[in-house]
């Protein structure tokens, strides 16, 4: 989706309001309102996504004052992968991410600071399947695993994958389903990774 729907979607900008903090929906690259990041693979390299997205910071700086240690990147499924791609390239910007059913796309980068990681993902995902690709992907889409995006940013982040803490979130909702919140706990200068 485009940025303005995104907005829409998320009702970001009256939880930024009660909070204080400046929400941002930039659109990515397309036609019309379906829009996409580079978020690695295939396209890898056009257009640099991450210096776009690094740039918006900078310029939204001489708008209105930010926190330049507290800039926090988030997307839904293809902008999730986005999140995970600004964490590896541009660590030093980004403070932490919180993904949403999207997992990385490469594993062959890393990046140069640890970057606390929040990913949600539905375990009925049938766009972005929490076990990677499926039967249903189309074959020039790849993308790794939650498992495997999570061990790998265990490592990156200095948590033990193994070592874990997990508990069952309280049902406010009653829709049907149930939120289950797992925390890898991160050395002393680690990061840690929950997964939602």
């Amino acid at each position: 989706m485009n940025g303005q729907w995104m907005m829409s979607y998320t009702g970001m900008n009256s939880k930024a309001d009660a909070d204080k903090f400046i929400a941002v929906y930039p659109d990515g690259t397309g036609f019309g309102p379906f829009l996409t990041w580079n978020a690695g693979g295939p396209s890898w390299g056009r257009p640099n996504d991450v210096k776009f997205l690094t740039s918006l910071v900078d310029d939204v700086g001489t708008r209105i004052a930010v926190d330049q240690r507290r800039v926090y990147a988030t997307g839904l499924s293809n902008g999730g992968m986005m999140s995970y791609r600004l964490a590896l390239e541009a660590s030093g910007r980004i403070a932490a991410i919180a993904p949403i059913a999207g997992t990385m796309l490469v594993r062959d980068q890393v990046p140069t600071r640890a970057v606390p990681v929040m990913h949600f993902h539905g375990t009925a995902d049938r766009i972005v399947p929490p076990g990677g690709p499926s039967a249903g992907t189309p074959s020039f889409v790849s993308f790794l695993s939650v498992a495997e995006t999570l061990q790998l940013w265990c490592q990156f982040n200095r948590c033990d994958f193994n070592d874990l803490a997990g508990n069952q979130l309280i049902d406010r909702v009653f829709d049907g389903t149930r939120v289950r919140k797992i925390r890898y706990r991160a050395a002393a200068d680690g990061a840690d990774v929950v997964y939602i």
